[in-house]
């Protein structure tokens, strides 16, 4: 049997709108994907449906205007989740642009991830919405209630929808990687059970949900990417027995080879384990194999039965939040920093008013700076409370006051600003057999089973971290940043951070990675970077990827919207990590 080409043209609800445009003219492809949900996002919707201007993804109307004709014409299937809060609010959208255009499409919804309507219901079947990382239940009675609460669903109500002729198939919460499961499960008649073919489209799916990080965005070798056009966004190639090549359309920008397939394959997971409810696809057991001409295929994916539990996604309002940033320069910079926190601390009437006080000090340089600029340092200081009156900008004015009676160097960044609000994530799991999912078609209503689940007696097997290590490299140690051997590629999964780490593809693949398994443990990872030492941190060993990875947990606090890092989605911590000199065998960066 053909492959099935899935092409997807979105990978979060911004980016390039003419990707939809570009993935149905640029070759052939049997379906086009469109990911474009993220937590913030639902919350985003939540506000958006509030104003009374729909809980779906208006841009993915606009894309679809201007491409669905030649989507009919050319046989094309288009699956997305960009119904977001109101699926089925965006599938009559796009039953009236179709009646416009003049075209005649089957529209199939599916349904069931929004669990704000049935929380009662479910509180009183048992469900507690424990928290994944405090393991703490959600106190239902404390005054916060959620804004979102959104089940991840699997692949099969797609796959279900395709088989009864769907010409376009609207989702709300999926898994990201359903966009390509439910597709390939269809076309190639799998069983629920088929679990290692479904862990390949789970990894196909993985890797092409992120859009052009498959194809050199964000990649740590950059020089190896084709910049002189836009980055073409990627193809999943399936196939029967789950194998998969990833690809892009001939003439676009950007790059594909077993480096950029690894980078995103590493992209914000949590251990070998990928969990999606239709099965956990062992990402240990992946082989990738560079075909040349911007292809590379996935091979050997294993998969195990999934829990019998769906992730849930839970937005909260948090509270308030302002922040004050102060320039500093100069000499004797830690006392200078220390006095105006103190200053402003007073200033605000004490930091126990507030129930978070977070600071922050961007360095420059110190002694002998080149210029000005250089000279100065910016330390920043961020309140939060759930009363808007202690946030608001009577606290930021309040600090103006200190210009004339502080350090010397001192200076105010910014006017004051008054408090925004602020959302905070909560993780949790629900019995599947809680969660119904529907099915819309041509007026009919289907029930969708969720996938068989892994019981007592289910076999799990053995990771590949038990093989012998390749031999150490030699060489004298000499002094080198790890990036000149090693990419990264990290990302915030709530408010746990991931840093993938894996060897440059090359002759001394094995020899690096034999390195990074031995000497780049949890210890050694807290003694060369203090700022993660706080947190727990767990590692896993992905051999065939010759990648370690690294879950920091906590590090981002209660989520994107919540954190106070500078980087609230963890998107730096790998080029931080790749910048850091370390002592590394000489046969591996000569």
């Amino acid at each position: 049997m053909e492959a099935l080409r899935i092409a997807n043209c979105s990978g979060f609800w911004g980016d390039r709108s003419t990707g939809a445009a570009e993935m149905v003219r640029g070759g052939p492809i049997d379906v086009l994907t469109g990911d474009y949900l993220a937590e913030l996002t639902m919350a985003i919707l939540a506000k958006q449906r509030a104003a009374g201007r729909g809980g779906f993804v208006g841009t993915f109307l606009t894309q679809m205007e201007g491409v669905l004709a030649e989507c009919v014409a050319k046989k094309i299937k288009i699956v997305s989740n960009a119904g977001g809060l109101d699926p089925r609010g965006l599938g009559d959208a796009l039953a009236a642009l179709a009646g416009k255009l003049g075209l005649a499409v089957r529209i199939a919804v599916v349904e069931g991830d929004d669990l704000m309507p049935r929380l009662p219901e479910l509180r009183a079947a048992g469900e507690r919405f424990v928290h994944l990382d405090r393991n703490v239940p959600f106190d239902f009675d404390g005054g916060r209630d959620p804004l979102t609460a959104n089940a991840y669903l699997g692949g099969w109500g797609i796959a279900e929808a395709l088989r009864r002729g769907a010409d376009i198939v609207v989702t709300g919460r999926v898994s990201d990687a359903a966009l390509v499961v439910g597709p390939a499960a269809w076309r190639f008649d799998w069983k629920r059970d088929d679990w290692d073919r479904l862990a390949g489209a789970v990894a196909a799916g993985h890797i092409i949900e992120c859009s052009a990080q498959a194809t050199g965005g964000n990649y740590s070798f950059f020089e190896e990417v084709d910049w002189s056009k836009p980055l073409g966004f990627p193809i999943a190639e399936m196939h029967e027995d789950g194998s998969f090549v990833i690809t892009k359309h001939p003439g676009t920008g950007g790059r594909v080879n077993v480096g950029t397939v690894t980078a995103q394959l590493l992209y914000e997971i949590d251990g070998a384990r990928y969990f999606n409810p239709d099965v956990v696809a062992r990402f240990d057991t992946i082989t990738l194999t560079d075909e040349g001409h911007d292809r590379v295929r996935g091979s050997g994916t294993r998969g195990e039965p999934p829990p019998p539990t769906l992730k849930v996604a839970m937005n909260l309002a948090g509270g308030w939040r302002n922040s004050m940033t102060i320039r500093l320069a100069g000499l004797d910079l830690d006392d200078k920093a220390n006095l105006v926190e103190q200053l402003v601390a007073e200033a605000s009437g004490g930091r126990e008013r507030f129930a978070e006080w977070h600071v922050a000090l961007k360095r420059g340089s110190e002694k002998n700076p080149a210029d000005n600029e250089a000279a100065t340092s910016y330390l920043t200081i961020t309140v939060k409370s759930p009363d808007k009156a202690i946030v608001g900008k009577a606290w930021s004015s309040r600090l103006v006051g200190l210009s004339l009676s502080s350090v010397p160097g001192h200076s105010i960044a910014h006017p004051p600003e008054d408090a925004t609000p602020f959302l905070v994530y909560w993780p949790a799991l629900v019995d599947a057999a809680h969660v119904p999912v529907t099915l819309r078609l041509d007026g009919e209503e289907v029930a969708i089973a969720h996938s068989a689940t892994a019981t007592a007696t289910t076999t799990v097997r053995a990771p590949l971290e038990t093989a012998p290590l390749p031999a150490a490299p030699g060489g004298a140690p000499t002094r080198a940043p790890l990036g000149r051997v090693f990419g990264t590629r990290s990302g915030d999964k709530g408010g746990n951070a991931n840093l993938g780490i894996w060897a440059r593809n090359d002759e001394r693949a094995d020899a690096a990675y034999a390195w990074l398994a031995r000497e780049l443990t949890v210890d050694k990872l807290r003694a060369l970077f203090p700022d993660l030492a706080p947190f727990a941190i767990d590692r896993a060993m992905l051999p065939n990827l010759h990648a370690v990875n690294f879950t920091i947990r906590g590090i981002l606090g209660d989520g994107v919207a919540a954190s106070t890092r500078s980087d609230p989605q963890a998107k730096t911590l790998g080029e931080y990590v790749r910048a850091r000199v370390v002592e590394l065998p000489a046969d591996l960066v000569k």
